[in-house]
């Protein structure tokens, strides 16, 4: 039998969430969020037109998250044009990045970094 078995297969995808048609999306999302005014979560309160804060990046790539990071949910449109995260995992915001993360460890499984 050739086919890889599911575990593998999830694990595989979960390790490459943010693929190049993701990554257009996310693009996408914030060049029309900045033009309209519309700030990512975190950013609007900031009142400085939408430019991310100068945070150092806390985070790795295989460890979980520092319990006192913080992080923020995407917002609705950005997570319907992502479509849905793999089971037990969800996608969150730390500053400019958005992160893969396992929901019961706070395990970082994969990273984009949105650019201006």
């Amino acid at each position: 039998n050739s086919a890889s078995s599911p575990a593998h297969e999830d694990n595989h995808a979960s390790q490459n969430y943010f693929n190049d048609d993701r990554r257009a999306r996310i693009r996408d999302y914030y060049a029309s969020s900045r033009k309209s005014g519309d700030c990512p979560p975190g950013l609007a309160k900031k009142n400085n037109g939408c430019q991310p804060p100068g945070q150092i990046k806390r985070w790795r790539k295989g460890e979980p998250l520092p319990r006192d990071l913080t992080y923020y949910d995407l917002p609705g449109a950005l997570i319907d044009a992502l479509g849905p995260a793999p089971d037990g995992e969800k996608v969150v915001q730390v500053g400019t990045d958005l992160l893969l993360i396992s929901i019961a460890t706070g395990m970082v499984i994969d990273a984009f970094e949105v650019q201006e």
